[in-house]
């Protein structure tokens, strides 16, 4: 299991090839990558996402840790960047690898449904018309609930 806070670009493909490589008593690996999206109205100059270091990662080992209790999984890797990025950077991935595809697709939608609703990350968008904080949406709330 990993769980990686960083503000540089990563390398997905790479990040995929080493995930389960090796490992032959796995049958399914699940990946998710989130990109930054521009906004609505097409001025979207740039996202800011702020952390607490050290806080972040316990609460991103901590969820990782319960998606290898909850679901029979041979592997978590959870990243995620923090510092500015523009529309289509990636900001984050997930991975789940497990004997069979079922424990590794819903450990990966919890995973995902965690860190929209729950992690400790707080964006800012910049725009030509200024800068607004990033609020939640109740639909991110409502998906983690089901778990």
């Amino acid at each position: 299991m990993r769980v990686i806070v960083q503000e540089q670009p990563f390398d997905l493909a790479a990040e995929v090839e080493s995930f389960a490589k090796g490992r032959t008593d796995l049958g399914a690996v699940v990946t998710f990558h989130g990109i930054v999206r521009g906004d609505d109205t097409g001025t979207l100059d740039h996202m800011m996402i702020e952390h607490y270091p050290g806080m972040t990662e316990r609460a991103l080992t901590t969820i990782a840790q319960e998606a290898m209790r909850r679901w029979s999984l041979g592997d978590v890797l959870v990243l995620h960047r923090f510092g500015e990025m523009r529309a289509g950077d990636r900001i984050m991935m997930v991975a789940t690898a497990a004997r069979h595809r079922k424990d590794a697709f819903e450990a990966a939608e919890f995973l995902m449904d965690y860190l929209k609703s729950r992690a400790p990350f707080w964006k800012k968008e910049y725009a030509a018309d200024g800068a607004s904080w990033v609020a939640a949406k109740s639909d991110d709330e409502d998906a983690l609930s089901r778990w």
